[in-house]
């Protein structure tokens, strides 16, 4: 238990952060879920919408600093590479 007042303070920044943060990255796991779902539907149209608001919720989520810029990268990359999969499987 923290005895200073700013150590309190700290821990209260801290569990706030951290609820904000959980919440960040279950919106990003079920962005990616859904795409998941629009993959193995096999509707291309519906795989691209669900990949361009995945991307962007990535993106959003990258900017505030819950996730690494890096990691938000390679989500992007792998998602892409199922969906030109997808596509190039589909022709």
């Amino acid at each position: 238990m923290a005895h200073s007042l700013s150590a309190q303070k700290r821990v209260r920044q801290n569990q706030k952060a951290r609820t904000i943060n959980r919440v960040r990255k279950s919106q990003v796991k079920t962005a990616i879920k859904k795409f998941e779902v629009a993959l193995k539907s096999g509707d291309v149209a519906a795989a691209k919408e669900q990949f361009r608001l995945t991307v962007k919720k990535i993106d959003q989520v990258a900017d505030t600093s819950t996730m690494h810029k890096g990691t938000a990268s390679r989500k992007k990359s792998r998602l892409a590479r199922r969906l030109n999969a997808m596509i190039a499987k589909s022709k």
